[in-house]
């Protein structure tokens, strides 16, 4: 059994995490681990001493975004108004994470075995969140039936690749394909 860690550690690696995934959207996975630190208000050792590798904290980073996007879907589903704002909100929030993913991607895809687990980590966690948020605002009347979860979000993925094209817009055409979600 791992010894649990001490508040303050825990919201370093937390800091450290949030930090990461800025600055490698914004300058990519080779990023000097010294931006890392000051964009998260810690010295580059105390990285060290929570991601001993790089490889360490692009996985620590990952799953980390895998986790907040798995744990919104109950809480959104909870919290909004409707299963649908609820459905579109999560996918709001699965967006965001896709985005910061492709400043992971060629990290994801190089053969070092740490990363290798991770696509089964993404399906295993975030297929039943997006299909429980389908199914309620489907029996809500909200959206048409029988929506498969794996195919929206191979799609959502699809339409956020060209993201970083200033003249394409991915949030509206996710906007479009959730309307077209819609019952009329």
């Amino acid at each position: 059994m791992t010894p649990r860690k001490r508040a303050d550690a825990r919201r370093n690696e937390a800091a450290l995490l949030e930090a990461a995934a800025e600055v490698f959207v914004a300058a990519g996975v080779d990023a000097p681990v010294r931006d890392i630190a000051a964009r998260a208000g810690v010295g580059v050792g105390t990285i060290y001493r929570h991601f001993p590798t790089r490889a360490d904290l692009i996985v620590a980073v990952y799953r980390h975004q895998v986790e907040a996007c798995a744990e919104a879907g109950p809480t959104l589903l909870a919290e909004r108004p409707s299963p649908h704002d609820a459905l579109a909100s999560w996918i709001d929030l699965f967006v965001d994470f896709l985005v910061t993913k492709h400043g992971l991607a060629a990290a994801l895809h190089s053969d070092d075995a740490a990363f290798q687990a991770l696509h089964s980590y993404f399906l295993e966690r975030l297929v039943p969140v997006c299909a429980e948020l389908l199914d309620a605002a489907a029996a809500a009347g909200e959206i048409v039936a029988d929506l498969d979860a794996l195919v929206l979000m191979q799609g959502i993925g699809n339409l956020c690749i060209g993201a970083d094209n200033p003249r394409y817009d991915a949030r509206r055409m996710i906007a479009l394909v959730l309307a077209g979600m819609r019952v009329r």
